[in-house]
Parts: C-alpha cells; structure tokens; sequence
C-alpha cells in the first residue's frame, strides 16, 4: 500500500531512494473497521490521514439537527484539518469509516519533527495539499452554479464508482438534496442514457 506514497515522493521531490525509505519505515500505516470515528465534530483532532484503501464521510450536525455530508474521501485523497484559525482548534466536521479502511496516519504533534529530518516532505505536503484544495475550490464554484441534475451528472462522471460505495440519504445531503429526488433526477438521467441515439 505505501507505493502509492512512494510514488507521491518520487513525483514531487527529489529524496533519494535511502531518504524515501527511511520515511516509509517511520509512517504509520492503520486498519480501521466500517463505522469508526476517526474524529468527532468539536473535538481536537490529533491526526490528518491519507486514504490508501475505503471511503471516509466527512459529516456535521447543523443548528437544526440535520446530519449533513460535506465530503467523501476514497483512495488517494488527503484528509486534513484547517482549524488552526479557531481559538479553540476543534474540528467542525466528524470523520467515519464507511468502509474498512487502510489509511496513513499523519501524527500532527510529530509532523513538525518530520519536516525537520526531511524539509522535501514538507514541499510535497504543501503540493499536495495545494493541489487538493485547488481542486475543491473549483468543484465547490462548480457545485454553487449547478441544478442538482448537473451535480449529480459531474460526480458521476468525476466519481463514477462512489455512488455505489455510499448510502443514497448521505450521496443525497452532500449533493443538497433529497434522497427522493435524488432517486427521481437517477432515474431520469438513466433513461436518457438508454434513450435510442444517447
């Protein structure tokens, strides 16, 4: 599983193969069981993770009490916690497994120590992490301008295989929308792919 990380390391540094190893033997790498928190919403998290294998749900309860998807991170996405503006640095989102899991697992008390011995680590972090939140940015700009049809239609073309990895009322909340419409707007987008010509 850690080649993934190798290859991370060989595209965006240029550690040498002796440094690259020495920080694969210092990762941890964990297993989590479905439906274990990771985090819960309001408290201090202690770890960011790297998902080598499974979905992680990124929920919050909101003033109502709706429990609302804001996220799904499947194999090679980063989850990190930007909370360092928060006077108190508690998380605002829960984190659960929805599947079993195989994740890196980023100690953020020891990170700075880790960039230390290997500063390249903290570039292709950055990079990383640059990379990802471009992208989200661009998707979130997208999400705001489109019909849930059109939001629906980009994951399906973006994430094609996560519709089938979630539960349909949590795929509905992250597309801001009902599962009942949800399953009309798939039903209609099915039969339009089946339409002769399509």
């Amino acid at each position: 599983m850690k080649h993934l990380l190798l290859q991370y390391m060989t595209r965006l540094t240029s550690l040498s193969k002796v440094e690259q190893q020495a920080i694969l033997d210092e990762i941890l790498v964990g297993e989590y069981s479905k439906g274990t928190t990771l985090l819960k919403q309001g408290e201090v998290p202690g770890n960011c993770y790297f998902v080598l294998k499974g979905c992680v749900r990124q929920h919050a309860v909101d003033v109502t009490g709706r429990d609302i998807t804001s996220n799904f991170y499947t194999e090679e996405q980063a989850i990190s916690i930007f909370n360092a503006h928060k006077p108190d640095k508690s998380s605002e989102y829960t984190l659960t497994c929805l599947e079993d899991c195989v994740l890196v697992v980023g100690r953020l008390d020891t990170e700075k120590e880790m960039y230390g011995k290997y500063t390249q680590l903290e570039t292709m972090t950055r990079r990383m992490i640059e990379e990802s939140f471009g992208q989200v940015q661009e998707e979130f700009a997208a999400f705001i301008a489109s019909s849930p049809e059109d939001r629906l239609k980009t994951l399906l073309h973006k994430r094609p295989g996560l519709i089938e990895r979630v539960p349909q009322h949590q795929l509905a909340s992250y597309l801001g929308m009902t599962p009942e419409s949800l399953s009309r707007i798939k039903k209609r987008i099915h039969r339009g792919s089946a339409a002769p010509g399509l």
